[in-house]
Formats: C-alpha cells, structure tokens, sequence
C-alpha cells in the first residue's frame, strides 16, 4: 500500500473527515492540484486544531493561500508532454514511412475507419431519414460539430482544401484531447497511490495500444478527458463541473451515457452518508441530472431532423450490427477457430480484429481481478466507469474489447502500474510499446486491425 495511505479507503470520493474536502481520502495536496487560472489552491494544514485560550475569542475563519504553479508541477506537466508528445511523433513518423513506401496516403490512414465517418458527418451533416443501412445517422455529434468549427481556422492558416483541413482538425482536437486525459490520468493515479504510480500509469496510458485514436481521427480525443475530468470532480465533491463534462461526454459516443450511472454512484454514496435531507445529497443531484442533457438535446435534434429519436440506435443496430450478447467472446472464437485450419492459406487473412479482441477479452478480465484486489483504492466512480466499460466491450456483438476499449476503461488499466513495478513493469511497457507501433500501422491501412 502506498505510504501516503495509512488505510484502505472505502472510496477516494468520500471524505471520512471534516478536513479531507480538497483532497478526499489523502493528508497531501497534489502539485497538479490546479484550479482554471493556473493557480494552486492549498487550503492551510489545520489539519490538527489549535488549543483555544481564554484571551482570544473563537472566530470560524476560512482562509486560503494561493500561489503560483510550483516548479515540481511545471517539471510533472513538462514531464507528461515530453513523453506524450514524443509517442505522438512516433506515429506520425512511422505513417509517414508507411505512405512513402507503401503508397499509402497520409491522409487516408489517420482517417481510416471510422474517421471517414466523422469527417464526413462533419463536412456533409446528418440525413433526414430513418436508415437501416451504415449512415452518418450510427455517430453522435459532438465530435465532428468540434471538427465543423475548427476546420475554417485550419483552412485559414494552411494551403489545404476542405478535405484535407477537416482530417487535421478532426486530428488536432484528438491529440489535444489526449494530452488532456493524460494529465487527469496521472492526477487521479497520483491521489490514488502516488507520484511514482501515477509516473507508471502515464507511461501506460500514453504507449498502450489503443492510444492510437489520439492521432486519429477519432472520438475518444473527446470522450477520454470528458470522462477523467468527470470522475475526477466527483471525487472531490465538484458536482456542477462533474455534470457538465459527463453531459457533454453523453453527446459524444453511446459509451458516453454510462457517466450517467458514474454520478449516480456519486449521488447515492452521499446519500448512504448523510441521508436524502442533507444538503450533500441534494447538491450532489446536480451531476446525474446534467450527465444526461448531451444524450436529450441529441435525441430531441434526431427527432426533429429524422423524425426518430432512437434513429442513431436503429443505424447502429441495423447497419452495424451492433447489440448485446453474453457469449460474443465464444461466438468470436467460433469465427476465428476456421482460419487456424490446415487449409486456411485458401481463404482470406486471419482476422486480426477477433484475435486482438479476445487478448482484449483476457486483459479485461485480469483488470477486474486486480480491481477487485485493489478496489477500496479506487473511488466508487472510477470503478462504476471501469466495469460497466468491461461489461459492455465483453458482450458486444460487433465492437469486441479491442485496444480502443482498453483504453476507454483507463482505470483498470492502469491497475497494472499499480501491480508492477521494476523489470516487470519495464518488460510491460517494452512489449506495449512494440504492439502501439506494430498495430497503429495496421490499423492505419487498410481494415486488418480496428483501433
């Protein structure tokens, strides 16, 4: 157990204290403890009360001290930059090699699946029917309304045309937003276990495999800080910025309307504490009922426009396939076992996408073996976030626990920095390291290997 915690905490977003409202559950303040104007907020260590004496009149006074961001938390932001922005570089330059040598266009391999789809909702918009077949109408809009406004700016400042500016737009938005959910990533590690678990877990993050889509054309540049943003304010009790990061992260992909049940969990812990009367609970209640105003003002829109609210759910489940089965892993190997066949050089590639997805499958089950090793370590949100991210990439009929749903699960993959240490976790991220650049390559051209 990590020396900063001196005993399991039932959730690290339920203070078992009067002073543990700034940092629940740990007797520090974090270095990236920031608040929006580049400051640190460092509440003063009354962590013991002073003895009153009989001259001096007892007075409730709350005070703060701020202070400019420390050199320690410029050298961990600096640190985290330097190596997310040198594996983005890795990419890039390993695509650029790809399209040189194998006639591959740049463009096409940042926006290869579903990147076409979200540039062209962007450039094109919804249509106003009802489909069954694969339309624009299976992806949520938040996204590529983010790629429709930046790509005039790009447009602007470059020679490109609209294809081309909307494909950077589309991958800038992506990066940035995975350089943000890598910092909440280390922030809620760090409070978890520590500065030297949260360095493992942000090498991690930043080298699995399915931190490709950061350097895609991809929505998860926009999920994943939404949601460590949201679990991060719910654990330290911020429920209006919770709400909103989790409203606007229900906007961006169907897995988004699981922060729903995310603040949920939050709501109901401070009901379990304080009872439905106390103003907890009832300021708490302002998060679940943001969490789904992205989803409502979407369904409303679909309404309008298609004249269906479900018409994203009819193009998901007709055109793609896409629905809940308990046994898709074991229906998966059944269509697999055929290519490992004696005769298999006669029929097309084994399919990479059901073999990544069934180590996907083990490494989600290890996850939730070491979540619940460590689960009085994680907050309720975090692990709520965790599971319902498993249980839904486990029975997936067509989207099987590939690396992009690995990554979408953060907080059990991190347990593995948690677990390791020393030349096994070196041995981890040396093996990671080697299938993020093998299989973004893959992943790139041509349809052998989803994201």
């Amino acid at each position: 157990m990590h020396p900063y915690t001196a005993a399991p905490v039932e959730a690290a977003s339920d203070p078992t204290d009067s002073h543990a409202d700034q940092q629940l559950g740990r007797a520090r303040v974090s270095d990236l403890e920031l608040t929006s104007d580049g400051t640190a907020v460092l509440d003063p260590p009354a962590t013991l009360p002073r003895a009153r004496t009989a001259d001096r009149p007892r007075r409730h006074v709350r005070t703060s001290l701020r202070l400019k961001v420390s050199p320690s938390a410029r050298r961990e932001l600096l640190w985290i930059t330097v190596v997310y922005v040198a594996a983005r570089v890795v990419l890039v330059l390993a695509a650029y090699l790809q399209g040189r040598f194998g006639h591959h266009g740049i463009l096409t391999e940042f926006a290869n699946w579903d990147g076409l789809w979200y540039r062209r909702l962007a450039n094109h918009g919804y249509p106003h029917h009802v489909s069954d077949g694969q339309t624009t109408l299976g992806f949520f809009p938040l996204y590529p309304i983010a790629i429709w406004l930046l790509t005039p700016v790009v447009e602007l400042l470059s020679p490109w045309g609209q294809i081309w500016s909307s494909t950077m737009a589309g991958i800038l938005i992506a990066g940035f937003g995975g350089w943000v959910a890598t910092v909440f990533v280390h922030r809620l590690a760090d409070g978890w276990w520590g500065r030297d678990v949260a360095r493992r877990a942000t090498v991690l993050f930043i080298l699995t495999p399915g931190a490709v889509v950061f350097s895609m054309v991809y929505s998860e540049g926009l999920l994943l800080p939404l949601v460590a943003i949201c679990i991060w304010a719910l654990e330290r009790r911020k429920w209006w910025v919770a709400g909103i990061a989790a409203g606007f992260g229900s906007a961006v992909q169907p897995v988004g309307l699981v922060l729903a049940p995310v603040c949920v969990s939050a709501a109901l812990v401070q009901l379990w504490r304080h009872g439905w009367r106390s103003r907890e609970f009832r300021s708490s209640l302002k998060a679940p009922l943001l969490s789904v105003v992205g989803a409502a003002c979407f369904m409303g829109f679909m309404w309008a426009w298609a004249g269906n609210p479900l018409a994203t759910y009819i193009a998901q489940h007709h055109g793609w396939g896409e629905k809940t089965n308990l046994l898709a892993l074991v229906d998966a190997i059944n269509r697999l076992a055929p290519s490992f066949a004696s005769s298999h050089f006669n029929h097309p590639a084994i399919d990479l996408n059901l073999v990544f997805g069934e180590i996907g499958g083990v490494i989600m089950i290890v996850e939730l073996v070491l979540l619940w090793f460590y689960r009085r370590e994680l907050s309720l949100p975090a692990i709520v976030w965790t599971v319902a991210i498993i249980f839904l990439a486990l029975t997936s009929e067509y989207t099987p626990p590939n690396p992009r749903m690995v990554i979408t699960a953060f907080p059990g993959l991190v347990l593995f920095a948690r677990y390791l240490k020393g030349r096994s976790f070196n041995l981890l991220i040396a093996v990671s390291f080697v299938l993020f650049v093998v299989l973004s390559l893959l992943t790139f051209v041509g349809y052998a290997m989803r994201p």
